[in-house]
């Protein structure tokens, strides 16, 4: 008897049908790696966006000089930048689990130094633990490749955008976190968020201890693949790195600003929480269609309609500073930055053969998070001394920079993606 798969059919059809998914997940390690690490970004992800919210309000609680104010933050982002060749590398070696545990202990340790920091007032301190936890996001940030290596070709950009899709949780979760243990120590502001840091930075060490990623074999370690400088030429990894860099760069840019911003302009912690959360949404949502839609319509096509939603978030953040633009300027930008992030890791893994994916994986996000780095370590002294409006003008430029190299690599046919493979890459 015929029937809607998972419907009660009498003589069982539907319970074989699902047992043998259920057995089809057991024996796929990539199925379980997805999940495992899709909630281990969640975890790591609700600590970055209470960091989001809070790291520019204690910097400027903590600095004699305001304009430090995103400082912490940025060695954050910098700390990220530094830690993407030689995570890559030593995981290269000791493998995806070990790497990621390490990565986790280094954030416990970091999010301590911090809440030290606060409870004594240092600013340096806290300049020093946010870089620890920098180092953690690093190694977060392999997450997304880690789900590739395990990937099948037709499976590879969904096993990346919903790793990704961890951090929808993230959103409601950081946000409420940092509401909800902001004012724990009522002499130490802030502290309890740190704490709850910590905490979550260990629930990651336990989930990561179950994932199932192969080692490099003795063989592929010692083989090298080819030159970086011949992969790092193809156009398609170019414009990979590109769309990433720029798309997570003026992401940033705008974000780091936004709550220093909102306070300027009289706005409530609890509004700035709100617009953050609904930001971090828009962010990682999306990212259960992404790889779909990569599939689908071309990486190309995705990434340009990225840069279109940034143009809309661009818009309203110049169109007034009531907390309703800030909403939505946010909210878009967000969407732009989960279509080309996703877009042009998606066209990186399609440029190196598996012997050579921890170097290049290396290259593209050390490339990717130095303009992140830049982006923050400037954005507090861009709105001091500039403004919110200025910074938001700022990010033009670039964004038109994307669009003009994706046109470019439509017009030599470089659209045409199934499955995760592109066709006809240099």
């Amino acid at each position: 008897m015929a029937g809607v798969p998972g419907s009660r059919l009498p003589d069982g059809t539907a319970v074989a049908h699902g047992a043998a998914i259920m057995s089809k997940a057991s024996r796929d390690p990539t199925i379980l790696n997805v999940g495992l690490l899709a909630t281990s970004m969640a975890l790591g992800m609700s600590a970055t966006s209470m960091m989001m919210i809070i790291s520019g309000l204690v910097g400027y609680s903590l600095a004699e000089d305001k304009s430090l104010a995103t400082l912490p933050l940025g060695l954050t982002f910098v700390a990220v930048m530094l830690t993407t060749i030689p995570a890559s590398l030593i995981m290269r070696r000791i493998g995806r689990r070990a790497g990621f545990s390490i990565g986790a202990a280094i954030g416990v340790a970091g999010a301590l130094v911090a809440g030290l920091a606060v409870w004594s007032s240092d600013f340096w301190l806290f300049a020093l633990g946010s870089a620890l936890i920098g180092v953690q996001n690093g190694v977060t940030q392999l997450y997304r490749f880690a789900a590739a290596d395990t990937a099948s070709e037709s499976f590879r950009s969904k096993a990346i955008s919903l790793v990704l899709a961890g951090g929808v949780i993230a959103a409601v979760l950081g946000p409420e976190l940092a509401n909800q243990t902001r004012a724990l120590f009522a002499d130490y502001l802030f502290l309890g968020c740190y704490i709850a840091t910590a905490a979550l930075y260990l629930l990651v060490m336990v989930v990561l201890q179950f994932i199932r990623i192969p080692n490099l074999t003795a063989a592929q370690r010692a083989d090298h693949g080819r030159p970086l400088k011949e992969i790092t030429r193809q156009p398609l990894f170019v414009v990979a790195v590109l769309s990433a860099a720029i798309g997570y760069g003026m992401m940033t840019l705008l974000m780091t600003s936004t709550p220093l911003a909102m306070d300027h302009y009289a706005h409530s912690f609890e509004d700035t929480a709100w617009v953050i959360q609904w930001h971090a949404l828009a962010m990682f949502a999306p990212s259960f269609i992404t790889g779909t839609l990569i599939k689908r319509l071309g990486v190309q096509t995705i990434i340009l309609t990225g840069c279109l939603l940034n143009a809309g978030a661009i818009t309203l953040g110049l169109i007034d500073v009531g907390v309703w633009e800030f909403w939505g300027s946010l909210a878009l930008l967000g969407l732009g930055w989960n279509f080309m992030f996703i877009g042009g890791t998606t066209m990186a893994t399609e440029c190196y053969r598996p012997e050579e994916r921890n170097k290049v994986q290396a290259i593209n996000d050390f490339v990717v998070f130095s303009v992140v780095a830049f982006a923050s370590l400037s954005s507090g002294v861009l709105h001091a001394t500039l403004g919110w409006q200025a910074v938001v003008i700022g990010v033009m430029p670039f964004l038109g920079v994307v669009v003009l190299a994706n046109l470019w690599l439509l017009a030599r046919g470089r659209n045409r993606v199934t499955g995760g493979a592109a066709q006809g890459a240099d």
